[in-house]
């Protein structure tokens, strides 16, 4: 299938590890040019020279998301040196994930900030532009903890169900001006970020982190947590013109382990 992406600017958010870093890499598979843009300059490098040294050439962005100041110039900055941006993948940011008996207000405040406004601040200007131009794909990485509440990741999940709306309504606003908008809601996914969240169910649960991804890995009816490359295919596929017609989709991608009807 042709996937319609070669020659296409991609901004990959969060991609210097993880699953933004899985997008990054198939969308250059697929013939796109890709900047990434990160917060910590070594995670930055290294990934840009992993991905230089497989043969692929990606330019990247360092920025601090949550400021909205420095996220337009990085939206600039990638956009005078690769041109016009055809995708917006965000994937950066993560609220910590917290024990709701250890929540405070603070924690919830600074899962707004980690997660919704570290994607609004790079949506905002992009799809404006992408509007301007008439063309253009959104794909939010979100999580499943907007949808299905955890007792360890209320703050979190908040912020998540926060973007799903966003989604969902820029998709119906910017529809019109030729541009889609789609998410995908991951559950656990074998990531850096993992760590964090089995240490907070091993908290509330006063067993050990193996355990928890045992007891995790278990109830998968696929038999197993979600790989980066899993949400990486997803989120090209929305991305690509062969997903034309899809806007406004919120995709959940949990293995069917919460059976549901949306």
């Amino acid at each position: 299938m042709d996937l319609q992406l070669t020659g296409k600017h991609v901004l990959v958010t969060g991609g210097s590890r993880g699953i933004g870093l899985a997008c990054a890499r198939e969308f250059l598979r697929e013939g796109a040019r890709v900047s990434l843009a990160g917060r910590t300059a070594a995670h930055l490098e290294a990934a840009v020279a992993a991905l230089r040294a497989e043969g692929h050439v990606a330019h990247g962005q360092l920025a601090d998301l949550g400021d909205a100041g420095a996220a337009l110039a990085m939206v600039d900055a990638a956009e005078a040196e690769g041109g016009p941006i055809d995708v917006l993948v965000n994937s950066a940011g993560a609220a910590r994930r917290t024990p709701f008996d250890e929540l405070q207000p603070q924690a919830w405040q600074d899962a707004m900030q980690a997660k919704f406004f570290t994607y609004v601040n790079v949506m905002d200007p992009v799809i404006k532009r992408m509007g301007a131009r008439g063309t253009g794909a959104i794909v939010n990485v979100i999580g499943m903890g907007g949808k299905v509440a955890t007792t360890t990741h209320l703050a979190g999940g908040a912020a998540n169900a926060a973007l799903m709306l966003a989604t969902a309504g820029l998709a119906a606003a910017y529809g019109p001006r030729g541009v889609r908008v789609n998410a995908v809601n991951p559950a656990l996914t074998l990531t850096d970020r993992m760590a964090e969240g089995l240490a907070a169910e091993a908290r509330l649960h006063k067993t050990s982190a193996e355990a928890v991804l045992r007891d995790a890995q278990a109830r998968m009816p696929l038999g197993r947590v979600a790989a980066p490359e899993d949400i990486a295919r997803a989120v090209v596929f929305l991305a690509s013109g062969a997903a034309g017609y899809i806007s406004g989709a919120i995709v959940s991608m949990d293995g069917a382990a919460v059976p549901m009807v949306v």
